[in-house]
């Protein structure tokens, strides 16, 4: 019998590089408060969010891809051309299909490399993460593209009292490389399907077809039930990837959640029981919630204002639409 030829396995992975598309315009609670009868006081008190960004008419997903995409390969001092693949995670690209990371090919000029776009809403970067070292740990790629981008601003109802006001726009991407020592722990991850409902689009673009008179199809969420789902499960899942990843609370020099709601990090903070010395990312109270763009934008924050972090371990976290999670250990570049 003969044997199966493979590819030559790697030994690790880690995060290399790391770069950042933040839109350009910047929205206030009072900017929006108006069509949900809300104010800035309350908006803060509910969510800890004093401003989000979002892009202009004329920004697109890809557009905000390509350039955190460039910042990252060239932090990882690599050029385009060294990427073997690219993953997207993004629940608002306009198109079901081609993906736009099959579009980012091009745009970048990695070539004819693997592409591919997930859609896990805000645990979309973690699934990306663990694919990447997954990749890259088997031999089949050297240099992974991993990017979260969202343009939330484009499936909102201004006068949605449930997510609108949380909601802003941006892309975060890092590549994941080749390491002689680890760098990424095994991710702890999963789905609730039973609560698939919870956070979810008003209606289905089949509806949308068979009834012409339906509005465009907006995000709403069941905010009381998410709100317990991320703090009391993701804590559980939390611990369990600091466990999985061999290592305790205080070995971490960050934790980078979710940037979902200001209370959701502060409970999840506590039930860990960070000590001090770990720093915790805010990105949330200026740039809003950013679904799968989230983590790496507030991993990318942390580290241009606090350089000192680099090489050190974070926890990051990822729940939302589906209900679907994801969390790992990973050291920064």
């Amino acid at each position: 019998m003969p044997t199966l030829k493979t590819a030559e396995p790697g030994t690790f992975s880690r995060i290399t590089g790391i770069g950042a598309y933040r839109a350009e315009n910047l929205v206030t609670n009072d900017d929006i408060a108006g069509p949900i009868n809300s104010s800035d006081e309350w908006i803060r008190q509910r969510t800890g969010i004093i401003t989000r960004r979002r892009a202009s008419e004329d920004v697109g997903v890809l557009d905000m891809c390509e350039e955190a995409a460039l910042e990252a390969v060239a932090s990882a001092g690599l050029k385009p051309e060294d990427i073997g693949g690219i993953i997207i995670s993004t629940v608002t690209f306009p198109y079901f299909t081609p993906s736009a990371a099959s579009a980012l090919t091009d745009r970048l000029g990695t070539g004819p490399v693997p592409a591919w776009d997930i859609s896990a809403a805000c645990a979309g970067y973690c699934y990306g993460i663990s694919q990447a070292d997954a990749l890259v740990r088997a031999g089949t790629m050297d240099n992974v593209l991993v990017i979260g981008a969202e343009k939330l601003s484009d499936i909102i109802d201004p006068e949605d009292r449930s997510i609108s006001f949380i909601l802003g726009d941006g892309a975060g991407a890092v590549v994941v490389s080749s390491s002689d020592e680890p760098g990424i722990s095994k991710t702890v991850w999963g789905s609730k399907g039973e609560s698939w409902s919870t956070i979810r689009m008003t209606d289905s673009l089949i509806d949308i077809r068979d009834n012409r008179e339906l509005p465009f199809p907006t995000l709403r969420q069941d905010g009381p039930n998410v709100f317990r789902w991320a703090v009391w499960d993701g804590a559980e899942v939390a611990k369990e990837a600091l466990t999985a990843a061999g290592i305790e609370a205080g070995d971490l020099a960050a934790f980078v959640p979710h940037q979902a709601n200001m209370r959701i990090i502060d409970e999840l903070a506590k039930q860990l029981k960070l000590p001090n010395s770990v720093v915790i990312a805010r990105d949330i109270a200026d740039n809003g919630n950013t679904s799968a763009a989230s983590i790496p934008l507030a991993t990318e924050r942390l580290l241009r204002e606090q350089p000192e972090l680099s090489g050190g371990l974070a926890l990051q976290i990822g729940f939302g639409a589906g209900l679907v999670y994801g969390a790992q250990v990973v050291r920064l570049p």
